[in-house]
């Protein structure tokens, strides 16, 4: 307990010390945080005096660097557009099938939406994990990176949430999809406000704004990102079989059946939105996870769909 309170105060005085940075003009040319911003900013390090509920202490930040760096017991399937230095994305976004993998101990399992720019990384999707949220239910969260501070959901400083109806950390337990017979989706999108350079989280068939993160946490993000990646990633223990992902089956090419991220774009740097015709996809652990890229009818109409997951089973080293 000890221990604890001594990480809390040292945690406490980094966010301190980060959020006096934020708060002063220290660069040339940069505004100073809105009202709203610093408002915001002040009420979240307050809930750091308060006791914490659960830790979450990470040995390593593979799953958070990206580059297609899954080792130590991350694995993916995902899909991302062409590697290219001079893209300019102002977003992207997605709608994906809810579903609920069996998960056990330190595992986890999710879909995710993820931006990006060299060490600079936004992330929207859900999460089954025992080990952030203390149950095995499918949960929205969102995560960031700047340079080598990493955090989900509001845990700590960065995100400014204006829109409380939309809980960083909400069930889906309600409206999880049943192979053949109910697809239950969520539209989730990530938009660079191209006035002040602030990430937006836009939730919900209305693109409901949730909240943002400020353009002055970010290095490389505070301008536009390069690379966008769809699908699932999972993460299992040294020695622990891999957990299930999406659907917990292979991909059939049917969206009834499987884990998806459908109608998968990006944002021009004009805010413009681009369907995204071409990618790149990767896999690990063949055996147990796929993905695939596809263009499918749905009724009049057509998507493009990222299909992915699997059954898990293997032993990761």
């Amino acid at each position: 307990m000890n221990e604890f309170r001594m990480h809390q105060r040292i945690v406490q005085q980094i966010l301190l010390v980060l959020y006096l940075i934020l708060s002063c003009n220290g660069l040339q040319g940069e505004k100073k945080l809105s009202k709203l911003e610093n408002m915001e900013l002040e009420k979240q390090l307050k809930l750091l005096n308060k006791p914490a509920i659960k830790t979450i202490k990470s040995n390593n930040n593979s799953e958070q660097k990206g580059r297609y760096i899954s080792s130590r017991g991350y694995k993916l399937a995902i899909a991302q557009t062409p590697n290219d230095p001079n893209n300019k994305f102002a977003g992207a976004g997605m709608a994906t099938s809810l579903y609920n993998p069996l998960v056990e101990g330190k595992q986890h399992s999710a879909c995710r939406l993820k931006i990006q720019k060299v060490s600079d990384i936004l992330q929207v999707g859900w999460r089954v994990d025992p080990t952030l949220y203390g149950d095995n239910k499918i949960r929205l969260f969102i995560h960031f990176q700047a340079g080598k501070i990493h955090c989900f959901n509001t845990l700590c400083l960065g995100f400014v949430q204006v829109n409380t109806e939309i809980p960083l950390d909400m069930s889906y337990e309600n409206h999880i999809s049943q192979r053949e017979v109910k697809t239950w989706e969520e539209t989730m999108y990530i938009e660079r406000d191209l006035v002040d350079g602030n990430w937006w989280l836009l939730m919900e068939d209305n693109y409901e704004r949730v909240g943002f993160w400020p353009q002055r946490i970010f290095t490389d993000l505070a301008s536009f990102a390069t690379n966008v990646e769809w699908g699932g990633i999972v993460y299992s223990p040294p020695g622990v079989p891999e957990p299930p992902m999406g659907s917990s089956f292979f991909p059939s090419k049917y969206p009834a059946y499987d884990g998806y991220c459908k109608s998968i774009a990006v944002l021009n740097d004009k805010g413009g939105t681009v369907e995204v015709n071409k990618v790149h996809t990767h896999v690990d652990s063949f055996n147990v996870y796929k993905v695939l890229f596809e263009r499918l009818p749905e009724g009049s109409k057509s998507f493009n769909y990222v299909l992915y997951g699997g059954p898990g089973g293997s032993i990761p080293v």
